[in-house]
C-alpha cells in the first residue's frame, strides 16, 4: 500500500496580497477580520491533513510489512516467537504514532479557535440586534449579509470540523492497531477525503470572501 491512489479535493487558495487596507469600522471590521482568520484556519488544517495523511500512510505500510514479516516467520518455523522486523520494531511505529498525534493535537487546536471565532460572531449579531433592533439594519453591513447570516455560516464551518475532528480522534486510536488491509484504506480514505467536510464548506468560505470584500466580486 505504498500509494492510495486517493487525492483530497478540500483546497483553498490564497487570499490575493495586494489587498488594500479598508476604513471599515465597528462590526464590518470585526466581521471582515474574522472572515480572513476563518480562510487562514481552514488553509492551516489542509496542510495538517496532507501533512497527517503522510504520516498514517506511514503507519499502515510498517504495519503491514511488520504483520507481513512476522506471518512469513511463523510459517517458516512455528516452533520460534516471531522476531523484530529489520526497521521495523515498535519503536519505529510508536514515533510514527506520535507524529500523528501532534499533527491531531494541533487540529485540536484549530478547532478551538474556529470556536472563539463562533463566539465573536455571536457577540456581533448580539450587538447588531440591541443597535438596531430584530429586523437589524436598514443597509447591509457589505454587500447583502446581516449579522446573523455571518453567524450561521461560521456556525455551520464550524459543526463541520468538529464533527470532522471527532473521526480523525478515532482513526488515531484505531490506525496502529488494525491489521486488514481492507480497513487500512477505509481509514486512509477517510483521513484525506474527509466525509464531514463536504463541498458546500468551500462555497460557504468563498461566499463569505466575496461578501467581505476579500475576494473581488
Amino acid at each position: 500500500m505504498e500509494d492510495a491512489g486517493l487525492e483530497s479535493n478540500f483546497r483553498f487558495s490564497e487570499l490575493p496580497s495586494n489587498r488594500k487596507c479598508s476604513a471599515l469600522t465597528g462590526s464590518s471590521r470585526k466581521i471582515k477580520d474574522n472572515a480572513a482568520d476563518w480562510h487562514n484556519l481552514l488553509l492551516r488544517w489542509e496542510r495538517l491533513n496532507d501533512h497527517g495523511f503522510d504520516v498514517a500512510q506511514n503507519i499502515v505500510n510498517l504495519r503491514l510489512r511488520r504483520s507481513e514479516s512476522q506471518h512469513l516467520q511463523l510459517q517458516a518455523d512455528e516452533a520460534l516467537p516471531p522476531l523484530e522486523p529489520a526497521g521495523i520494531s515498535v519503536a519505529t511505529l510508536q514515533q510514527d504514532c506520535d507524529k500523528l498525534q501532534e499533527v491531531y493535537d494541533k487540529m485540536v487546536a484549530l478547532v478551538t479557535k474556529m470556536e472563539r471565532l463562533v463566539v465573536s460572531q455571536h457577540g456581533i449579531s448580539e450587538l447588531e440586534q440591541f443597535q438596531f433592533g430584530v429586523e437589524g439594519r436598514k443597509t447591509p453591513l457589505f454587500h447583502s449579509w446581516n449579522a446573523k447570516h455571518f453567524e450561521d455560516v461560521s456556525v455551520f464551518l464550524l459543526d463541520s470540523f468538529q464533527s470532522e475532528l471527532r473521526l480523525k480522534g478515532a482513526l488515531l486510536q484505531d490506525l496502529a492497531h488494525t491489521v486488514t488491509s481492507d480497513l487500512h484504506v477505509v481509514h486512509l480514505s477517510c483521513w484525506l477525503l474527509q466525509p464531514f467536510v463536504p463541498p458546500q464548506v468551500r462555497l460557504m468560505l468563498e461566499a463569505l470572501l466575496l461578501e467581505t470584500g476579500h475576494r473581488p466580486i
